[in-house]
């Protein structure tokens, strides 16, 4: 296997690599939990704490997927999303790599309805009204577009992933998990919108497969399954035994979305372990035991 090492490391699927991946080192601002391979950077702009380290991949996680923290300043995207890519590539172009990994959205693929799987060859939809989220995301891919002659570079349009995480996202699932969990009356705005939901342990064995490949290029990652929101608030009441009340709430983006994951198959012969069943029943139990114990801690500290 390579030798890699994950800026990044703190969040959800850094978090996930780290744990079924060991021996990669972290590189970033803040120390994964309970990970001690780190190195600590104050930011991207230098880099040279990489210059003695021997490492031929790179899976770049540095960023930000809250579109509602982006979307409230017209900067927020580049400065979470591009500039730290932009200096990340800047430094790795005199470093002899084999793979540098990095991710934008299947969002770019816009809201209209294919009534097919998602292919990389697929018109994006970048310039959508007042989505400086997305914006950001295409610059990103611009800034690869910058690069690729320069670094070996994958650019992973990721799926809608979910995962067991202590973190507070903005992700339909981790939400839904957590409050399955912790309210007695649970609700989604509306279970009427069909996802593409790849679970967090799955995507990483991607990620990871792709780094021994030899191309470069956009890859789709996804389950390349279908499923409701309504499918995931039947599992999770399953699991909780609580009531998933929808508020019939209209919701933006597309209704109707499923990722064509034929490319990502042909490179690497990856598939997904687990289904939503399996992926949500795996996430809802470590996420319920993980709060638990923290209501425990917090009583004892009380008393």
């Amino acid at each position: 296997m390579s030798k890699t090492i994950v800026f990044g490391g703190s969040g959800l699927l850094g978090e996930t690599i780290l744990q079924k991946y060991p021996n990669i080192i972290s590189v970033g601002r803040t120390i994964p939990k309970n990970f001690k391979k780190h190195l600590p950077i104050k930011d991207t702009s230098d880099l040279s704490i990489l210059d003695g380290l021997e490492f031929d991949s790179v899976i770049f996680l540095i960023g930000n997927s809250n579109h509602h923290l982006i979307n409230t300043g017209e900067l927020n995207g580049i400065d979470y999303n591009v500039k730290p890519l932009f200096e990340a590539l800047n430094y790795m172009k005199k470093r002899n790599l084999k793979k540098f990994i990095c991710l934008t959205s299947i969002l770019l693929y816009g809201t209209e309805p294919k009534d097919r799987p998602v292919n990389e060859q697929d018109k994006i939809f970048p310039f959508q009204k007042g989505n400086a989220y997305l914006l950001s995301k295409y610059l990103a891919e611009q800034v690869v577009e910058f690069f690729k002659h320069e670094v070996p570079i994958i650019n992973i349009r990721m799926s809608n992933v979910y995962g067991a995480t202590d973190l507070i996202r903005p992700d339909l699932i981790p939400t839904l998990v957590k409050d399955s969990i912790t309210k007695e009356n649970p609700t989604v705005w509306n279970k009427t919108p069909v996802r593409d939901f790849i679970f967090a342990e799955d995507a990483v064995e991607a990620m990871m497969a792709l780094t021994e490949t030899d191309y470069t290029g956009n890859v789709n990652l996804g389950s390349g399954a279908m499923n409701s929101v309504g499918d995931v608030c039947d599992i999770l009441e399953k699991l909780s035994g609580k009531k998933i009340n929808s508020l019939d709430i209209p919701v933006s983006g597309v209704m109707k979305f499923q990722t064509d994951i034929s490319l990502l198959k042909n490179l690497t012969g990856w598939l997904p372990k687990h289904n939503l069943i399996e992926g949500l029943t795996k996430s809802f139990e470590i996420m319920k035991k993980s709060l638990l114990l923290k209501n425990e801690i917090g009583d004892k500290t009380s008393n």
